[in-house]
């Protein structure tokens, strides 16, 4: 969820659920550790439970790295071995790691010496030419002998030679049944599955089949209002389903301070665009916010002006 999942996106998503482990957008171990930590890694206490996600390959670094999240108060860092992006292959970083257990092994082991947060890894069930069958359990097997015991397992091999990231986020089919037969395999291990999981019925389905937690990434962004407004009655068994409107409202004075420290309304408003999605004035209110948030001295207006295209239709 690279340039998605910002501070002012996970912000929306707080407000939307109270219970939900929100999941910062990959950041390498080198760009926090040498690079502008405060604002790569700076997020409102509003945002908890919040993690960390690095990626990296260098042990040193990658404690370095979870010393910094663990001492700017971050509840977990998480270890990606999942991206597929020409980036992280090029920085032997991401999916790549899934051919290399034993490294992903010493990444981990380090990370664990330098603090108490839980450290956790995202991985794929493969890459390229691998067998998913006998990768993904030696892949556990190892990685959990230092010490890991939560694993989020994208149902997908990446195909690092042949496939765009874009493409690796859809063609590889998905295997279910793998991801359940791991947590049959591995019943110690805190065992997550991600990828094409759009709905909370679908989410509750696979923690009824025994899995002990869902990750849903491009449908919580694109239409939040269908996931998180009722993660927290329907998952969590805990408060009532939400609004979106008040959501809304909710979000006007962060964007308000926000546009005070010299921040624009479109840096908030592009993780907005699809609250109302399948709603009447869904479209108006993105083509309003598309059209005027980016202007100079946008602010608040803009979003009620917005807001009116989908409130006047409801009425």
């Amino acid at each position: 969820m690279m340039d998605w999942t910002d501070r002012h996106c996970r912000h929306l998503h707080r407000l939307m659920s109270r219970h939900t482990l929100l999941y910062t957008e990959m950041v390498t171990a080198a760009a926090v550790v040498h690079g502008d930590t405060a604002r790569l890694l700076a997020f409102g206490e509003a945002e908890h439970p919040v993690a960390l996600q690095l990626g990296g390959s260098d042990p040193s670094l990658l404690a370095q790295a979870t010393r910094i999240a663990a001492d700017m108060g971050y509840d977990e860092v998480n270890l990606n071995c999942g991206c597929p992006s020409d980036r992280v292959q090029s920085g032997r970083f991401g999916a790549i790691l899934m051919k290399e257990p034993d490294l992903v092994a010493e990444c981990v082991a380090a990370m664990w010496d330098v603090t108490a947060l839980p450290i956790t890894v995202k991985c794929r069930i493969g890459v390229d030419d691998q067998e998913p069958e006998s990768v993904l359990p030696d892949f556990l097997t190892r990685v959990s002998s230092v010490g890991v015991d939560r694993f989020t397992i994208h149902a997908r091999k990446a195909w690092l030679q042949g496939l765009s990231p874009k493409e690796n986020r859809d063609i590889p089919p998905l295997d279910y049944d793998l991801v359940h037969a791991m947590k049959a395999a591995f019943p110690q291990l805190h065992l997550s599955v991600n990828g094409g999981i759009d709905s909370l019925d679908q989410a509750q389905a696979f923690l009824d089949a025994g899995l002990d937690g869902v990750m849903i990434g491009r449908a919580a962004y694109h239409d939040p209002s269908s996931i998180l407004l009722d993660a927290d009655a329907r998952i969590f068994g805990d408060g009532t389903s939400g609004d979106a409107v008040q959501i809304v409202h909710a979000m006007l004075p962060y964007i308000d301070t926000h546009i005070a420290n010299g921040g624009r309304l479109g840096q908030i408003t592009r993780h907005m665009l699809g609250l109302f999605q399948g709603r009447p004035g869904a479209r108006l209110w993105r083509r309003h916010l598309s059209e005027h948030a980016h202007k100079d001295g946008a602010g608040v207006n803009v979003v009620l002006d917005a807001l009116c295209h989908v409130t006047e239709l409801a009425a």
